[in-house]
């Protein structure tokens, strides 16, 4: 599990947690924590695409394809199993979080919110791994993932609310696939967020599809 989400948990919760409270918008840590969640299971999921660039070198893809089984079902095999891993580091965040403050206020929504972090979970393995298919290098294959990654935690409405960015910011935070994640995981973890949560299940779930079927042509692809 990577520190930079525990850190950032640290820092804002603690930081920014009384400023946020003194401005009238609530207990800064219950609207953290879901976000924080989300953070670090895009973070994880995303480097899980580094699993197949290490295969890729050490020669145990070359095992794994000869394998009587489609690629299809080899990716959606790594990324399954990569999303499980990244709910339960999502799990340790939430641990974290009640020993800071952080309370479930309503536990009928939580089985809809475990769903919903291993929907981001498949979303950002299959994203991770898509883009792993065209490395080779272990080096620059993470500096991307960062490069692409921070700006998606910041403007996404994870850490601050996304009605206060200037409305420039406000046109990217829709144009954001990370939004509609986070929005779903605060609507359940019991965050009173305005969603229209049909809308953005049809988002996430229509962003599975097309990685999907992108990752999958990339994967077949692949030169091992």
């Amino acid at each position: 599990m990577s520190m930079q989400p525990l850190l950032f948990l640290i820092a804002f919760g603690f930081g920014i947690g009384a400023m946020y409270e003194k401005s009238g918008n609530g207990d800064y840590m219950q609207f953290l924590i879901p976000g924080i969640v989300g953070m670090n299971i895009l973070m994880s999921s995303t480097m899980n695409g580094m699993s197949l660039i290490w295969d890729k070198q050490f020669g145990f893809l070359k095992e794994t394809l000869v394998a009587p089984v489609s690629r299809i079902s080899l990716l959606f095999g790594r990324c399954l199993g990569g999303a499980t891993t990244s709910v339960f580091q999502g799990f340790i965040v939430i641990v974290f979080g009640y020993l800071m403050g952080f309370r479930i206020t309503n536990w009928a929504y939580f089985p809809f919110a475990i769903l919903f972090m291993f929907l981001t979970a498949l979303l950002f393995n299959l994203v991770g791994t898509s883009l792993a298919s065209k490395f080779d290098d272990m080096q620059s294959f993470p500096t991307i993932m960062n490069f692409l990654v921070m700006p998606m935690v910041f403007i996404s409405g994870a850490l601050f609310p996304s009605s206060n960015f200037p409305l420039v910011l406000q046109y990217v935070v829709r144009f954001n696939p990370f939004t509609y994640c986070i929005g779903l995981l605060k609507y359940f973890f019991g965050i009173s967020v305005d969603i229209n949560v049909p809308f953005y299940v049809g988002v996430l779930l229509g962003m599975i599809v097309i990685v999907g079927i992108t990752g999958t042509y990339l994967f077949n692809k692949m030169d091992t």
